[in-house]
């Protein structure tokens, strides 16, 4: 994540369409994530981005599932399991109504089929429709715009003090590697930076992603951090965690 911003995204309208991959987590503009595709349907979906021109952007949208499963058992052997396998027959009952626009990026064919790719959080966007007629889910969109909100210069500081003595404690014996780290002054990007880092629920991640503006999700982060770093402070030692490290999601 840049400290640079969230930028504007002009070519998202008011309602747009882009090719959809369902997760079990949320992802948040600025933040990077590796994908390693291998069921039939995101292998079309990624197929569809390779095939574009080199110079057009290769975008879609992320979004986490509510009700139903990131893989099917028929997809695990990179067959067909058809758009809607593991989510039921209503999308948008088994998906939340929040998600976030990623740029791919380093897509690179595996022997075999599937693919290996970096995707970027670029804006969020809201659910308006569905359509499961395709070899893999796309959606109508709406841009959902980033606000700094009412008070949020002043809960930088607050924010990141907190988050740092979360990190310390998470970290427990390696908490020096943790001393003079850098974090962004923009709220917006904070926010979204540790609302990626802290370790929550799918649930909390995404109210965090549908927060109306970074004030309000600073305000919810620090409720956050304050109540599992003193649930911490009553526990044993936890093993040292690598916050910055996102996994690899397959499918």
């Amino acid at each position: 994540m840049t400290n640079g911003g969230t930028l504007p995204v002009p070519w998202l309208t008011v309602t747009d369409r882009l090719p959809l991959f369902p997760l079990s987590s949320a992802l948040f503009p600025g933040l990077v994530l590796p994908l390693n595709v291998f069921e039939e349907r995101y292998r079309a979906l990624v197929g569809d981005l390779t095939a574009l021109p080199e110079d057009a952007p290769r975008r879609f949208g992320v979004v986490a599932i509510k009700r139903g499963q990131e893989i099917s058992p028929t997809g695990q052997d990179g067959l067909d399991a058809g758009p809607l396998a593991g989510l039921g027959d209503d999308p948008m009952e088994a998906l939340y109504g929040y998600g976030c626009v990623a740029d791919a990026a380093g897509i690179a064919e595996r022997d075999g089929g599937g693919y290996e790719l970096v995707a970027t959080g670029i804006q969020r966007f809201r659910l308006v429709s569905v359509d499961a007629s395709g070899p893999y889910l796309t959606a109508e969109v709406e841009d959902v715009p980033d606000e700094a909100g009412q008070g949020a210069g002043a809960l930088v500081t607050e924010v990141v003090r907190t988050f740092t003595a979360y990190q310390k404690r998470l970290a427990g014996a390696r908490e020096r590697s943790l001393s003079g780290q850098e974090f962004p002054d923009d709220p917006t990007v904070l926010s979204y930076l540790v609302a990626a880092a802290v370790i929550a629920g799918t649930d909390q991640k995404q109210q965090l992603l549908e927060a109306t503006d970074a004030a309000a999700r600073l305000t919810a982060e620090l409720r956050l951090l304050r109540r599992e770093t003193s649930i911490m402070d009553k526990l044993p030692s936890l093993p040292a965690v690598d916050l910055t490290q996102q996994p690899i999601c397959a499918n």
